[in-house]
Parts: C-alpha cells; structure tokens; sequence
C-alpha cells in the first residue's frame, strides 16, 4: 500500500460539546472541508431545518479543511478522531455603523441604557435624578419619570417588558410603566445606603414579574414583591457593600460584595447555601451563562420583527416559551458564574455544585469593570481599566484572546444576540464593535463629546444605545 493514500482518509466521530457521540465512526477524506462536515453532520442529526453548524479539533475550529487544521497538531491517523459540533446562531445581527439620533434630554451624566427584553422600549437613568423612556420609533424622547431625589445608578426590567425598576443614592427603589412613564404602586423603602444592583425574578420561574431582588451599599439584599410593594425578605451575610446581585433561572440568587466573597442564597427562603471565597479583593462584577436567555424570557431574538413588539399570549404560555429557551441554553449542567475583581482577576464557578472554582482567569493588568456571557454561553467577555476586553471559553475559563485599541478605561460592554458581535464604551469617548469570529475590531464608532458610562444592544439586534458623560443618549444602527 502507497502512503500517500494512507493519510488521505480518517476515522471521525461526531460529539456534541457535552462530548454525546452522534452516529457511528466513519472515514472521510483528509480534504474535508467544513460545509461537507455539515452536510454530514445534518443528515445525522435529522432535523427538519438543518442549522448552521461549527467544527472543532483539540479547540481548534475547521476553517479551511479537516487537513489545514490537523497540520500544527500530532495525530495519530488509526486513533478516531473526535470531531465537535456546535450549532450557531440561525439568524445574524448585522454591526451598527452609524449614529442615527443624538437625543438630548437628561442634564447630567447617563449613568446607565437599557432596552427592554423585546427592544420595543429604551430607558435610561441619570445623574439628574430622573429615568427616561425612549420612542425608539421616532427616537425621540418620550416620557420623563421624576420621582427619584438622588443620582439613578441602576435600572432594570422586567423580563415581560412591562415594568423597569430604578435604584438610586438616596436608597429608594421606584418601578414605572413604560407604556405611559407613570409611577407603578410605591416607592420601596428599606435600604440604609444606597442601591447598587437590581434584578428581577425570572419569567419561567414566575410569569407575573412580581419578585424583585436589590442590592445595596448597606451589606444586604432586599427581595420585594412588587405587587404588595412591600420588602419579603432581607438576605445578610456580607460584612461589606454588596456590588451585584443575580437571580438565576434555577432557584438561587447570587450577590458579590467588597467583603470579597460571593453568596449562594436560595430564592424561596432566602437561607444561604454556600459562600464563595477566592478573590483577594473587592467582588466588582458578575454574569450567569443564562443572563441573555433569562433577561429576554420569552422573546426568540430570530424571531424578531421589523418593529418591536411587547410579547403576547397568556401567562402559562409565556412560562411555557421562557421554560423551553432556559432549558436549552442550559443545557445538561448547572448555570455558571463567573466573578470580575478589583485584584484584577476573574474566577469561573460552577455556583450550584461546589464552592471551590472551576477555573481562576488572570490577565487583565487592572481592575475589571464587566463581565459578560456570550448569548450562547459560549464566550466570555470582560472589560477593564486596563484599556482591553478579554474574551475567555465559556465552559473553561480558557484565555482566548485581547481585544485593543481603546485608549482608556473601558467601562460597558453589550452582545448582540446572535453572538457573533460585541459593543464597548470607553472614557475615550468612542464606542468599538468587535467581531467574536475573526476577534477584530469591526467598527469604530466615535461622536460621544466625553466618556461614554454605559452601552446596549437591544435583544432584536436592530439597536445599539449609549450614554455618557456628555449627557447625549446615542441611537446607533446599521
């Protein structure tokens, strides 16, 4: 036998990324290329309409050919090799490229944007004691919600799109309509400091919306039911001004404090399960794997219209559709956290199971701002003074790569949903749309007059929203 044709054919297996075989081993030609792969692999998986598929060796994704990728690695030919499949996006979000509106309004700083969970609506919270909602139609201002006396650092939905919650310095917590800018119900009171984080129960957990959970400068976190508008329970552990609190989609709440430690607290009785321990200074930041699918509950991002609409049907049905998205973003394991600190580090957890984590990620040369899941769980992005955003594996903590060219502090980062598209906002006033794929930038966005505090891209890809220093919130599009 010639050894030319020895090398041309190999024995293959399909895995998933949780390492299921699919089919049997079968021989391919060396050449392969990924499109044959999928092809392949699509046929195996005898779906009805087929996804775009990505393939990977030893982490190293099949670009050209099955041949080009096995070149800078040892294989031996008899062995199997394992090749893994991951589905992508079905749909794409397109980069924003342009500012389409400079919307005045606030009279200080914009501390923070968000969209709601379908990108119907756009609101923000500012220095100037107010929170504003955006007609994302016209883009133009729309209603104005005073009530606030301090600066409003923090502001969430709900993931039914129907109530945004504001905190601000003065420790007060107001919820409004976006539909009219009124006030809902009261002001909750309770806090002693001010109000760091909020997050809300999640839709498959509850449809209603009703459970709210803050975290405060004063060392606890409070859970309101917002519909009697009273406080149901104060969780306190931490010594120090808790920075972050996270509901997850399987019972547990998460809260990051500056006494450095992490808690596990279960939702329904607020007894604390574990406590986190490992970093060596202030706990600035966290994200679930689940936070994309948990903020849009039961809005499909491919499913996304031209104008944004608030989700329709009742409320068994919006439970049933936020219950089937969770359950396939989380797949087999348990939800991840992962944790960013003012000792520069990052750690990886796996939350539920153990207290000790699963990956400690070091790199950044100051402290860290953000840290984000990608929508598919996949990467791992994170922002510092340092001037870079790292991106990390998802299910390893793995160092994938830096992205620079900001000239300063980057603060706020924002995926798009399909995943493939990343948006920062710097103190050097520019915006930057980074490309997960090729791990470039893809677009410099500059026009903010001074540093830009807070950025989003809204779940139906269309937007990107930010604010600043300048006290202009900016609409970006493509």
């Amino acid at each position: 036998m010639e050894p030319t044709e020895d090398v041309e054919r190999l024995l293959i297996q399909f895995r998933d990324e949780a390492g299921e075989p699919l089919g049997s081993p079968f021989d391919v030609p060396v050449s392969i290329t990924p499109d044959k792969l999928q092809l392949v692999c699509n046929a195996l998986l005898q779906q009805d309409e087929p996804v775009p598929l990505a393939f990977f060796f030893h982490d190293a994704e099949i670009v050209v050919s099955l041949e080009k990728t096995l070149a800078g690695q040892a294989v031996e030919t008899e062995k199997v090799l394992d090749i893994i499949y991951q589905p992508q996006a079905v749909f794409r979000v397109r980069a924003v490229t342009r500012c389409t509106s400079s919307l005045e309004g606030h009279t200080e700083a914009v501390i923070s944007v968000a969209f709601s969970p379908t990108g119907k609506y756009l609101a923000s919270g500012s220095g100037d004691t107010t929170v504003r909602f955006w007609d994302l139609s016209t883009e133009t201002p729309q209603f104005t919600a005073k009530g606030h006396r301090h600066w409003v650092l923090s502001i969430a939905w709900s993931p039914d799109g129907k109530k945004l919650a504001s905190g601000c310095k003065n420790s007060q917590i107001f919820l409004w309509d976006p539909a009219t800018g009124n006030q809902i119900g009261r002001v909750l009171t309770g806090h002693s400091k001010w109000i760091t984080c909020l997050c809300w129960e999640p839709l498959h957990i509850n449809p209603e919306c009703r459970y709210l959970a803050s975290a405060s400068k004063d060392g606890s976190i409070r859970i309101w039911d917002t519909l009697m508008g009273r406080c149901d329970k104060i969780l306190t552990g931490h010594t120090q001004s808790v920075t972050c609190v996270k509901w997850g989609g399987d019972g547990l709440l998460y809260s990051s404090s500056q006494d450095r430690t992490i808690k596990v607290w279960r939702s329904q009785d607020g007894i604390l399960c574990r406590t986190l321990q490992g970093h060596a200074h202030w706990v600035n930041t966290m994200a679930l794997s689940t936070d994309y699918v948990l903020r849009t509950g039961a809005f499909e991002p491919a499913e996304a219209t031209i104008n944004p609409q608030d989700m329709s049907g009742s409320l068994a049905e919006l439970k049933d559709k936020a219950q089937q998205r969770y359950d396939k973003v989380r797949g087999q394991g348990p939800e991840r956290l992962v944790s960013g600190s003012d000792d520069f580090t990052l750690f990886l957890w796996r939350p539920a199971e153990d207290k000790k984590p699963l990956e400690r990620m070091t790199g950044h040369q100051a402290l860290i701002n953000q840290v984000l899941f990608s929508p598919d769980t996949r990467i791992i992005a994170s922002a510092s003074f340092d001037k870079s955003i790292k991106l990390w594996e998802g299910r390893t903590g793995k160092y994938l790569t830096s992205l620079r060219g900001h000239v300063s502090a980057v603060y706020q980062i924002a995926w798009s949903a399909d995943s493939r598209l990343l948006v920062s906002g710097s103190s050097d006033s520019t915006l930057k749309v980074w490309d997960a794929e090729t791990k470039k930038l893809a677009i410099d966005l500059p026009g903010h007059a001074d540093e830009v505090f807070a950025t989003d891209w809204s779940p139906d890809g269309q937007r990107v929203a930010s604010g600043g220093k300048d006290k202009c919130l900016r609409i970006w599009r493509r």
